[in-house]
């Protein structure tokens, strides 16, 4: 009789169900995050296990490998797209265990990407370059609004960042103040170190795929922003049509509207933030020196305001590049904005 496995995945512990084709309970029991113990439990029903459904949360990768080490067939549930009965009164972990086999049984389980293995270790690496990115910008602008604040002069980030500490020593006349553009200006250089070491050793692993060589062809997108890209995304062909790629990006706008009037947000959250990232630093390189964008950005600015304009032209470069990287191709202007 075949057999099917739901585990509720928390940070220090597991809720396993099992059940079988009727739909009858097999078991149902709590057990630490102890990969032994777990596979233990699944190995006197591996025989006619037909698959076993882990939550996707934020600590599935040690689960899902020693799964798949072993060899049982494992499935990714994306918790954002199961739709529970909304009538209940009373739901735990017990329930959406077993709800999880339950669906794998129906053959309405929605499921997402097993990111490979051998892949994870570099993305999650070139993922702290983006934050190192971020904290960079913070503090840059932090810097910027001190100084005019304090001097009434607004310099650009590349002046800032290559003054020397005399030029800060000489800006200000109160030792506090320079107490505090040093420290930032420190932090922003040994940051600005750490990202650079990080494209580094990335280049050295990982080479651009032919299939995202394509990517370069998008002005505004260099090596660095198309290698981002090509690790987020692993492989295209996941995605069956471009909605489904721009939506994961976060590139569109995530609201449910009834007789034209607005009736609630969705979950603005889902999806991949680093690809929405590079999409947002792409349109804002992309609009510099393409003369199409610019005019594109310019009347969306009219109509609406900068933010909205920006995000629409990252909507429209996240979608031609899932052409580029589908169908190995170059980019071309024309088809996006005629």
């Amino acid at each position: 009789m075949k057999t099917y496995a739901g585990i509720d995945l928390h940070s220090s512990n597991s809720f396993i169900g099992v059940i079988n084709q009727n739909d009858e309970k097999l078991h149902s029991r709590r057990h630490y995050n102890n990969l032994k113990e777990i596979l233990k439990v699944l190995r006197k029903y591996k025989k006619s296990l037909q698959g076993v459904v882990v939550e996707s949360t934020y600590n599935w990768y040690w689960l899902v490998d020693g799964l798949m080490e072993q060899e049982y067939k494992v499935h990714l549930a994306n918790p954002t797209a199961i739709q529970q009965y909304k009538g209940l009164k009373n739901r735990d972990d017990k329930y959406d265990a077993f709800w999880l086999a339950h669906l794998l049984r129906l053959g309405i389980l929605p499921q997402g990407y097993i990111y490979p293995k051998s892949l994870r270790p570099v993305r999650d690496l070139f993922r702290r370059r983006t934050l190192f990115v971020k904290q960079r910008t913070a503090q840059t602008l932090s810097l910027q609004s001190m100084i005019a604040r304090n001097r009434g002069i607004e310099h650009s980030a590349s002046v800032i960042v290559h003054l020397d500490d005399e030029s800060y020593e000489e800006m200000f006349d109160c030792p506090n103040l320079v107490s505090t553009a040093l420290h930032q200006i420190g932090t922003i250089r040994f940051l600005e170190k750490q990202i650079k070491e990080i494209e580094a050793e990335v280049e050295t692993v990982v080479e651009l795929d032919n299939a995202y060589r394509g990517l370069l062809t998008i002005p505004g997108i260099g090596k660095i922003l198309a290698m981002t890209i090509m690790l987020e995304v692993g492989d295209i062909r996941r995605f069956e049509k471009v909605g489904n790629y721009s939506s994961y990006c976060r590139c569109v706008k995530a609201q449910s509207t009834s007789n034209g009037k607005k009736k609630s947000n969705n979950n603005r959250k889902n999806g991949n933030r680093y690809l929405s990232w590079a999409y947002v630093e792409a349109a804002n390189h992309n609009k510099r020196s393409c003369p199409l964008a610019r005019k594109f950005i310019e009347r969306k600015t009219a109509e609406k305001n900068y933010t909205v304009a920006i995000k629409a032209l990252a909507n429209k470069l996240s979608k031609a590049s899932y052409f580029i990287m589908r169908d190995q191709t170059i980019y071309d202007p024309s088809l996006l904005f005629g």
